[in-house]
């Protein structure tokens, strides 16, 4: 039963060494990393001595357990020090690395003399597990004494932070502190339990632990992981805040605005707080009641700052709310100055705006069409594309599918010519290959979709028509999801894919069946409605169909009149 503790331990260990790998980001602090690394070279001493068959064998695996021993509560403690953001010198650094050397070293004697054992041991084995009795000599006594001093320290440190740092999470001095007790209690314990060692199951809890922490670290430390150069550097502030209104953390210039925030503390509600009530939880509630509703102005010291709200990721998963502040105090004075103007100038601003906005319309159109242009199997397919998808979005008008709003179709529509501009990424040998493509080519095209998003939001970032640059991305990013969930590039499903992208789908894969390709012949109209109508639940949305069939008779028509052009 001992054996098997020990295997069990250094399995685990194993195990969660490997998640951590999997989970291993550039910006995690390193004595976390070598804690992973050292506690499976630990625990396999443990196994090796519980395995043993002889007193020098035994010797050799218990000399590999000291390194945990050793080093371990020594990268606990500098772990402690990183994240609480209390300052060590490197001398001191150095002179903690050299005493836990020193021990290690000390413990390579085991057997050879009486400095860590006295040399008269014996081996037997106990319930199975090979067991060393020893007498300790006096560097055991420093080895004891230099784990309480680690400890100690530790444990100073973490209660200075809960009393000094406002900034440091209160969460993650609780695991901290809880990673420290396990480790000396576990060293403690060791040293009444005679049958076995309960020291590497303390290792073992304690990479959960840190697994637990190295999880939120990407919440605590986002502006230095995502938009560090931008929001520490300049004079733009961030603050971020969870989904249960509890701050996560800001920069200077954020602090400088709002005051207040130097007295909040972090994982703490900022509902408590008056001048965060007013202002930044109030513009939370409106941003969560409306997400177009994402700006703010802010008036204060005879400034105006602009709030941007969005949503705070981590990777992939949405976590709560952050909040970007410039100031915008000349473009407000200017709009300010505008409004006094007279209602001719007013006019011919609004006729320039239009012009620009045209010109934007025509500069990614053109992009578009230079992207097909580079396309020799999709000549012609963006405008064929746009034109379907109005036929099938004056059907669903009809029925007010949804409520959507005639804006949502307008935008639907203008964004259409956008969903191939990933297409510019993919090389030409690929792109214009005039045979089907391998499945490592079909791989690289597929990355489109992602890659157009990216670019149709590069395009679009700061737009007054935030509606028109969901849609737009949504249509490049989602237009190749399938219902079923068997498309790509995310696998999305059902009502998960959003329904500007549905439609699109609809539009592209018809236009691709009716249409010649380089590697294919056209499909004549009813082969290419009987696959329409057989995807109808599995490759399109089945609340497509009836919007399909009306719009079908349309369709040909307008596809048999580019034949007679």
């Amino acid at each position: 039963m001992v054996v098997f503790f020990y295997n069990s331990m250094l399995a685990l260990s194993l195990v969660l060494t490997l998640v951590y790998l999997f989970l291993w980001h550039k910006h995690f602090d390193v004595h976390i990393t070598l804690v992973f690394a050292l506690v499976p070279v630990t625990n396999l001493g443990y196994t090796l001595m519980a395995n043993a068959s002889d007193l020098n064998s035994a010797l050799v695996a218990r000399k590999l357990t000291y390194i945990g021993g050793c080093y371990l509560l020594l990268m606990i403690l500098l772990i402690v020090f990183s994240m609480c953001h209390v300052k060590i010198h490197g001398v001191i650094r150095v002179l903690f690395m050299s005493l836990s050397t020193f021990v290690y070293i000390s413990t390579l004697t085991i057997g050879s003399s009486d400095i860590f054992y006295k040399k008269e041991m014996s081996f037997e084995i106990v319930d199975g597990a090979a067991q060393i009795q020893r007498t300790y000599g006096p560097m055991h006594a420093v080895f004891s004494l230099m784990m309480i001093l680690y400890f100690t320290i530790g444990i100073a440190v973490i209660i200075y932070s809960l009393a000094k740092k406002n900034q440091v999470s209160r969460v993650m001095l609780y695991l901290l502190v809880f990673t420290e007790v396990v480790a000396i209690a576990a060293y403690v314990a060791g040293r009444v339990i005679k049958t076995v060692e309960p020291v590497p199951a303390a290792f073992v809890i304690g990479q959960l632990t840190y697994i637990v922490i190295i999880k939120r670290i990407s919440l605590y430390d986002v502006t230095d992981v995502a938009i560090d150069s931008m929001v520490q550097s300049g004079d733009t502030g961030f603050i971020s805040i969870d989904f249960k209104y509890r701050y996560l953390g800001s920069n200077n210039t954020a602090r400088k605005v709002f005051p207040s925030l130097e007295s909040l503390t972090v994982d703490k509600t900022i509902v408590n707080n008056e001048e965060m009530q007013k202002t930044v939880h109030r513009w939370l509630e409106t941003f969560k009641s409306d997400n177009t509703l994402s700006k703010f102005h802010y008036e204060v010291d005879n400034k105006i700052y602009l709030i941007n709200i969005s949503y705070l990721y981590d990777g992939s998963k949405n976590r709560g709310y952050q909040l970007f502040i410039t100031d915008d105090t000349k473009n407000q004075q200017y709009i300010k100055l505008i409004d006094t103007f007279n209602d001719e100038l007013i006019h011919e601003v609004q006729q320039k705006t239009a012009k620009i906005v045209e010109m934007h319309d025509k500069m990614v159109l053109g992009m578009a069409t230079l992207v097909e242009s580079r396309d020799n199997t999709t000549g012609g397919h963006i405008k064929r594309t746009s034109d379907g998808i109005k036929l099938l979005t004056d059907e669903m008008k009809k029925e007010n599918f949804m409520g959507l709003s005639d804006k949502f179709y307008r935008n639907l529509i203008k964004a259409a010519p956008m969903h191939d501009l990933g297409k510019i990424a993919v090389d030409d040998a690929i792109l214009r290959k005039p045979d089907r493509l391998t499945d490592d080519e079909y791989k690289v095209m597929k990355s489109h979709a992602a890659i157009g998003a990216m670019i149709v939001h590069q395009i679009l970032d700061g737009t007054d028509d935030e509606e028109f640059r969901k849609i737009a991305e949504n249509v490049a990013h989602y237009h190749h999801e399938r219902w079923d969930g068997k498309g790509y590039p995310d696998q999305l499903a059902g009502d998960d894919i959003p329904i500007e992208a549905r439609i699109m789908a609809v539009a592209d894969v018809y236009d691709v069946l009716v249409s010649k390709r380089s590697y294919k012949e056209k499909m004549s109209f009813e082969d290419a409605d009987r696959i329409i109508l057989e995807g109808m639940g599995s490759q399109f949305d089945k609340s497509m169909e009836p919007f399909y069939i009306k719009a079908r008779p349309k369709l040909e028509a307008y596809y048999s009149s580019l034949e007679a052009r």
